[in-house]
């Protein structure tokens, strides 16, 4: 059995790897909290889940009676929730014509019963859709957090027992203003083909997607110790030595599947965690209709957009300077900092030059991080 999953993601990873995912139109997105910590692998009892990756907590809490989403079926969702709303630029989406058509855009065959793949789906559909998710960031010397609940309303209009049948109304689900900028401003580009094979493993889902993400602004090899793995990958491991072990033994395994489609990724085995290497992003940094297009900029921005202050681009170029001007230093992360900084006074008349000056004043100011 595992040799026949092996076979058939070297398959689908060799289908991948023909043909970009932009070509065959696969491009996806994810929203970017959820890849940075992330959602039950199982059934958890109780209504409030938390995990941590370093000084940013994600919690998520839903009505008791309803209960919290868990597994790959929500991660699908929440990848289509979000490529949806920035392919549209609408709070408003509209779940296919027929359930069986929705499903097929998740990659799932309708099957009926308890245990089928309808159940399932309509189960963490309302589980996801009741959703609040906390973001909360704090060090020694920042706070802060955001609150975002996901769906404002949802209608199923759908007929279990006759998937494939057009309801007289449209099946939707409108999301709240606040997750819907939050997902729409900071996307993280994915290919949903990929996501399509590892279904099966929603930590394979979160390896993928989390690695998707770091290796857009990954800059220099950046080791992560397995412990802080665990936090944010394995809060079903207790927090001992042989615990650890066990994650360590089992994110591998998912790591490898994940690899096998995402070949370019340079990862490896460290003294003390995984160590990652600049790599070519598994889906090209193209700029995606969907987004809005940027004044005066001959060439492609990163796909990623970090957070926008009222209409301020900057140019390609600029971001090449600003690394010279302020080397070893994240250069998105500075941008997200300048834009929180120059927020509440009047806009530069050269922003450009000023987003270059600032990070010239932080690197002299700090040096290297």
């Amino acid at each position: 059995m595992i040799r026949k999953n092996i076979d058939k993601l070297i398959t689908e990873a060799l289908a991948i790897e023909a043909e970009e995912a932009k070509q065959a139109g696969s491009v996806g997105f994810m929203a970017r909290a959820l890849t940075q910590a992330t959602m039950p692998h199982k059934e958890t009892p109780g209504n409030e889940f938390t995990r941590r990756n370093g000084s940013f907590t994600l919690s998520m809490v839903c009505p008791s009676h309803i209960g919290l989403p868990y597994g790959s079926y929500p991660r699908l969702l929440l990848s289509w929730l979000t490529t949806e709303a920035v392919r549209t630029k609408s709070p408003v989406l509209e779940l296919g014509p027929s359930l069986s058509a929705f499903m097929a855009e998740l990659g799932l065959i309708p099957t009926g019963g308890r245990w089928g793949t309808i159940h399932r789906l309509r189960e963490q559909m309302k589980r996801l859709f009741s959703a609040t998710v906390s973001c909360d960031y704090a060090d020694d010397t920042k706070d802060g957090a955001d609150r975002y609940l996901i769906a404002k309303q949802y209608r199923l209009w759908w007929d279990p027992k006759s998937p494939a049948q057009i309801p007289l109304w449209k099946s939707t689900v409108t999301l709240y203003e606040d997750f819907f900028r939050e997902i729409v401003e900071r996307p993280v580009p994915i290919d949903m083909r990929a996501l399509k094979a590892l279904k099966r493993s929603p930590m394979a889902l979160d390896i993928y997607c989390w690695l998707t993400y770091r290796m857009f602004y990954l800059r220099k090899p950046t080791e992560i110790p397995w412990p802080a793995l665990q936090m944010q990958f394995g809060a079903d491991y207790p927090i001992t030595g042989q615990g650890l072990r066990d994650f360590k033994k089992n994110f591998l395994k998912h790591l490898r599947a994940v690899h096998i489609l995402y070949p370019e990724a340079k990862v490896e085995d460290g003294e003390r965690g995984l160590l990652l290497k600049p790599s070519k992003p598994h889906v090209a940094q193209l700029l995606s209709p969907a987004l809005p297009h940027l004044k005066n900029n001959p060439a492609p921005e990163p796909l990623i957009l970090p957070a926008m202050s009222g209409k301020i681009f900057l140019q390609t170029a600029t971001y090449e300077k600003a690394k010279k001007a302020a080397p070893g230093w994240d250069i998105y992360a500075l941008e997200r900092d300048w834009r929180e900084w120059i927020a509440d006074k009047d806009p530069p008349q050269n922003p450009d030059g000023a987003f270059i000056a600032f990070c010239r004043n932080k690197f002299a100011r700090q040096g290297r991080p």
